[in-house]
């Protein structure tokens, strides 16, 4: 049992000033594995005064004390690599080679994608008309991140605005304590000056409002859902502060008839599936044209009756369990809902698979001949579930691809270039994958629309945690 009883603030492990004990569940067996203890605004108020004080000196590092830094964070990351994995895989229900090589190795990734863009990104330019631009951290920031993957997001966060001379409280998902626990310590061995990088475990209404509303949190960085990022927002609207938001999606994957068929619909289904489901950016609504749209199906309900259900700790490429019961009942309900707005289930349906009774599995789902008006069509349902929409023509695939109030990814399957062009710059999201090409690290990640606010990754992540001075020459005086 893992009791985490201690918030990481000032440098130092210390007991909470409020304290409400939250268990640590394993999804997959529905066991206590340990207990987190949460905090509330006295809490964030000392880390906030923490990270405000250590600001004074640390705003002021150099480049190559940051960079340093980094380096070091990194090296106890890769040392401790197995522990973050084994992690995430207990508190989320990732299967361990996923976690592995996923989830927990996106933490590395972001170690070298950030510290490279801040070694290439000047600090003082000289501007075209002559004056001088500066980059500068923009201060005290409060970093929200969700469970779906916890050290994603936590590493998108942190690491940039460590990068940038920013000082940090990150209150992570109370559900994945475990990895954001093992984050601060690596931080800790690494040298991390005190107050730098705080770490308050908290719910959203206890802490996360708290921390978005402190008058001395210049910035509030939040992933999660749509409606909480609508409350972050607004808890920051009395002091101005900035906000970036990634939230939810539901993205289509707009198959036309001239692709590899029997390539791209199984990939489509087994990214929709991947994580089981529960990412903001997974194809979760497939669009197909008409005149293949009887072997798509055909081929849909092949790959969701070929994907494998299991056990995390098992090494091997299946999907795990939802990440909660609170999860696992959003998903049957919505399932249900399917059912009696009349799709047909071309697979799974409501239930558990097999054999898989214990822990919060669900049963791989496919629904046809969906109508884009449906509430499983509109409504983000963060489990193993895919919709299959017929269009007509390109200009109607289009249409029904934007017809939805978020905007974070779409993906498109085609073998003309010239369509994919042409259609890419139409579609009204944050990033576009054709044919299975994904993007890669240093490339914005962010959405258009109800998805949110900002870019993450990359030079772009870096510059969403600073602020722009710029001044002219120095005058008569000099």
């Amino acid at each position: 049992m893992k009791h985490l009883d201690k918030f990481y603030i000032n440098g130092q492990w210390v007991a909470p000033i409020e304290s409400t004990p939250f268990a640590i569940r394993n999804p997959a067996t529905d066991s206590v594995i340990g207990e987190v203890a949460l905090g509330g605004p006295a809490d964030v108020d000392a880390a906030v005064a923490a990270a405000k004080a250590a600001f004074e000196t640390f705003g002021l590092s150099t480049k190559a004390e940051r960079l340093a830094l980094l380096e070091r964070f990194g090296q106890v990351m890769e040392r401790r690599f197995e522990e973050l994995a084994e992690a995430i895989s207990k508190e989320m229900g990732a299967p361990i080679t996923f976690a592995r090589e996923q989830q927990a190795a996106c933490g590395l990734s972001y170690v070298e994608d950030f510290m490279k863009v801040l070694a290439d990104q000047p600090e003082e330019e000289t501007l075209a008309n002559g004056d001088t631009l500066l980059r500068e951290p923009i201060g005290v920031v409060g970093l929200i991140t969700p469970w779906n993957w916890p050290i994603n997001q936590i590493a998108q966060k942190v690491l940039p605005a460590l990068a940038t001379g920013c000082c940090a409280i990150l209150k992570p998902s109370e559900y994945t304590p475990l990895s954001a626990q093992l984050f601060a310590e690596f931080l800790d061995e690494a040298g991390c000056p005190p107050g730098v990088f705080n770490l308050v475990y908290g719910d959203g209404p206890g802490v996360g409002s708290a921390m978005s509303a402190h008058p001395d949190v210049d910035m509030v960085s939040f992933t999660g859902s749509t409606r909480a990022g609508k409350l972050v927002m607004k808890a920051g609207a009395d002091t101005i502060k900035k906000v970036a938001l990634e939230l939810g999606g539901k993205s289509p994957n707009i198959v036309f008839a001239d692709c590899d068929l029997e390539t791209c619909v199984p990939a489509s289904v087994f990214e929709c599936f991947s994580n089981t489901g529960q990412s903001c950016n997974a194809p979760t609504r497939m669009l197909v044209e008409r005149s293949c749209y009887d072997a798509v199906l055909g081929l849909a309900q092949q790959a969701a009756e070929a994907q494998q259900v299991g056990d995390p700790t098992q090494e091997g490429p299946h999907i795990g369990p939802l990440f909660d019961k609170l999860q696992y009942d959003r998903v049957q309900a919505l399932i249900q809902i399917g059912i009696d707005e009349g799709a047909t289930l071309l697979a799974g349906g409501l239930g558990k698979p097999a054999g898989l009774e214990q822990g919060w599995y669900a049963r791989p789902t496919i629904f046809a001949d969906v109508h884009n008006n449906m509430q499983i069509a509109r409504q983000e349902i963060f489990g193993p579930v895919l919709v299959i929409i017929p269009f007509d023509t390109e200009e109607e695939a289009i249409t029904l691809a934007n017809d939805t109030d978020y905007g974070l990814a779409a993906y498109l399957q085609t073998g003309s270039a010239d369509r994919a062009r042409r259609v890419t710059r139409r579609l009204r999201a944050g990033t576009v994958t054709i044919n299975g090409a994904g993007t890669n690290y240093g490339s914005p990640f962010g959405g258009y629309k109800q998805s949110g606010i900002g870019r993450e990754g990359g030079i772009f992540g870096l510059e969403d945690f600073q602020e722009l001075k710029v001044h002219g020459g120095f005058g008569d005086a000099a």
